[in-house]
């Protein structure tokens, strides 16, 4: 394709004059009419003082990247060729060493927390622990759960889906952090003037100003619909004043995700974070073959009006077909377990440790936060516990399932449960999560244990 220098910035028709002549909602309007949508990027990173970009070798498909990230890149950008590798099954001892955490959940699932929970351990490069509990339902002829039932992840689909795919994305220089949502999104930008502040790291962070929560699927009944209402929402917040986690600023990202590496997010999963680390058992819309080894999440009376089993519990991800940034993915524990192996490992095959370092440190603004880059850190008090170091990340679903990694332990939690049947009322898993993550820790810390 011809290459297109970009006009120097002191030029009549720099960026920043034409911001300042027409507004950027209109120019990219007009662009998306030309035919020219990916000039956007360079509008704003001139505009903004940031990395002056050629249009014509950065912003077109390319295997260099558009822009410098703050990494070291040592080799080319390319997919890695290291094979993934897998705890090792050393999990023989597993009642004995996790008697106590295992015997809360028993307890657990006995009154009525939820019917039936995986729970996969990892510690220093071995799968310590991996065990099913529980029937899927609360009935006594239910299925019993085994280390293979496959669970609804709810939000786990930020980190281990949308966030993975972030990451991948700022590696080969495809996604720069600061910039504008509205240079992706167009649709994004309304009359309120502070929506063009909103970047792409606050979408991940939760510091956009975007509500936490709305039932866009009552007002929409397609995909596109739903996406629509997610762009239109206004900002509840100024942007970057405060963390507040929002799945709507998910849903907008996932969008803006797709259009950056023209693939939706499930595909791009597929081939990117699933296959490379055999994670076998791991999908959106899993098929109907799996129905039988997926327990149930919810009898829902007031929108689907059917048992949801096997098909996304989040109404907004139903209406966006079963592929949603926000929720949607379903796995079981010992793909989670390998998914944690990866990421202790530095990433490797699918990420470079210095991907990692940049979405898993705590970000320093908003006063207060304790959201890294799509991923949480531990507070006080934290659903990790009182264990997990500093150095910890993680994050919570919706229908009862956990992942918490503790780099400096060296340790993985993996808890996935369908707390949410029947009818999401139970809450009880909020007192209970941290008790088990407790326990686990003690465990593998007693000096009995080698």
């Amino acid at each position: 394709m011809e290459k297109r220098a970009s006009p120097p910035s002191s030029a009549p028709n720099s960026a920043a004059g034409l911001v300042s002549r027409y507004g950027f909602s209109h120019i990219v309007t007009t662009l998306d009419q030309l035919g020219f949508s990916r000039c956007r990027f360079w509008i704003f990173r001139e505009h903004l003082s940031c990395h002056t970009i050629s249009v014509g070798r950065h912003l077109y498909p390319s295997p260099e990247p558009c822009y410098k990230p703050n990494i070291e890149l040592p080799k080319p950008l390319s997919a890695s060729k290291t094979p993934a590798s897998f705890p090792v099954p050393a999990h023989e001892q597993q009642d004995t060493v996790f008697a106590p955490a295992f015997e809360l959940i028993r307890q657990a699932i006995a009154d009525r927390a939820f019917p039936t929970a995986s729970v996969a351990i990892t510690h220093r490069g071995n799968l310590v622990g991996l065990k099913a509990f529980g029937h899927f339902t609360y009935e006594p002829d239910s299925p019993e759960a085994i280390t293979g039932s496959v669970f609804d992840l709810a939000s786990l689909t930020k980190v281990v889906a949308t966030t993975s795919m972030a990451m991948i994305l700022y590696e080969r220089g495809l996604l720069d952090l600061d910039l504008p949502v509205t240079a992706v999104v167009a649709e994004f930008a309304a009359e309120d003037p502070r929506r063009d502040a909103v970047t792409m790291r606050m979408l991940l962070a939760h510091s956009s100003g975007l509500p936490a929560y709305e039932k866009l699927f009552l007002r929409a009944k397609t995909r596109d619909e739903l996406l629509s209402a997610a762009f239109a929402t206004p900002l509840s917040a100024n942007p970057g004043a405060k963390a507040e986690y929002s799945d709507v600023g998910f849903i907008i990202l996932g969008a803006a995700l797709e259009r950056i590496a023209e693939e939706s997010l499930d595909r791009f999963c597929q081939h990117e974070v699933f296959g490379p680390l055999a994670m076998t058992h791991t999908a959106f819309n899993p098929p109907l073959a799996w129905r039988a080894s997926i327990p149930p999440t919810a009898n829902d009376y007031s929108f689907r009006h059917r048992i949801i089993q096997g098909e996304v519990q989040d109404e907004n991800a139903s209406v966006m077909g079963g592929v949603a940034p926000h929720a949607g993915l379903f796995a079981g524990a010992a793909d989670l377990a390998v998914f944690a192996h990866a990421i202790l490992a530095g990433g490797r095959p699918i990420l470079r440790p210095e991907t990692l370092a940049v979405f898993t440190r705590r970000e320093s603004s908003p006063t207060g936060t304790s959201r890294a880059l799509g991923w949480d850190t531990p507070s006080s008090p934290s659903q990790s516990g009182k264990y997990f170091s500093a150095n910890s990340f993680g994050h919570l679903g919706y229908t009862g399932t956990s992942l918490w990694i503790d780099p400096t332990r060296q340790l993985s939690v993996t808890l996935l449960t369908n707390r949410t049947w029947p009818d999401c009322s139970n809450q009880a898993i909020k007192q209970l999560r941290p008790k088990i993550h407790d326990a686990v820790v003690e465990s593998l810390e007693r000096p009995t244990h080698t």
